[in-house]
């Protein structure tokens, strides 16, 4: 099943490619985020091929609206999907979007895909399998990341759309020895931290489960031995996040 779904992230990915050189024409959704032809189009492509790889799983994804909790509080498994993650990214044409699919089994993360249509790289993870990094055709190699300490010089990757230059100042206030900051755009920055690129991701602002399933995912497998720690949790009866903070080895309040 895995093969399956990362060919549909990167038929959804293609899909999104084929407005990324037009005039975008955006849209606007009741909480005003931005919504574009290509968004809906790899929406449709995931959803029904979703439906067809696995039809007995229900699939929530950002286009489609959010069931009522009353019909899902009982799910023990489903797919959560960003068919186009970063759209803002996307608008501004600098490559830093990305296409989401991650299955949720019993609140946690068990497979997710993170596909980066315009470098065309690959990150994904299962439980079993630990996570991984594609860059085109090339074969697939592993990834890894360590945990870092509250005592260590760190590197925090922050978003390139809302992040902050007070960032490093509200870390250290929470006594992270943050000493250089890496702006990246929509999962990325999941797997920069799961690749070893950077040593944490703070988020300081509310997100979607859709937003993070799949990078905290790849994430989560990207340890040598067990599995990493996550604050984050999933099938909330809002699907939202609030702040948090992922690659240390200690819980940090956000």
């Amino acid at each position: 099943m895995l093969k399956e779904i990362i060919a549909t992230a990167k038929q959804a990915g293609a899909a999104i490619l084929e407005y990324y050189d037009d005039d975008v024409e955006v849209m606007h959704k009741e909480d005003d985020s931005p919504l574009t032809k290509a968004d809906l189009a790899a929406h449709h492509i995931i959803v029904d091929a979703l439906k067809r790889i696995d039809p007995d799983t229900p699939v929530i994804s950002e286009e489609s609206g959010i069931p009522d909790y009353d019909d899902r509080r009982e799910w023990t498994a489903f797919w959560i999907v960003d068919p186009l993650d970063g759209t803002k990214e996307f608008i501004k044409k600098n490559g830093e979007f990305t296409v989401n699919i991650a299955l949720i089994d019993n609140g946690k993360p068990v497979l997710g895909v993170v596909y980066v249509p315009d470098k065309k790289i690959t990150y994904y993870a299962t439980r079993e399998e630990g996570a991984f990094k594609q860059v085109g055709d090339e074969e697939p190699h592993r990834i890894y990341s360590e945990a870092s300490s509250t005592d260590s010089p760190l590197t925090a990757v922050q978003s390139r759309s809302h992040g902050s230059d007070s960032l490093i100042k509200q870390l250290q206030e929470k006594g992270l020895q943050v000493t250089e900051t890496i702006p990246a755009g929509s999962s990325i920055k999941f797997c920069l931290v799961a690749e070893g690129a950077a040593d944490i991701y703070p988020r300081m602002g509310p997100t979607m489960e859709w937003d993070v399933a799949a990078g905290d995912c790849v994430y989560r497998y990207s340890a040598r031995e067990g599995v990493h720690p996550s604050p984050l949790t999933y099938n909330k009866p809002d699907l939202k996040n609030s702040g948090f903070l992922i690659g240390l080895k200690e819980a940090v309040d956000f």
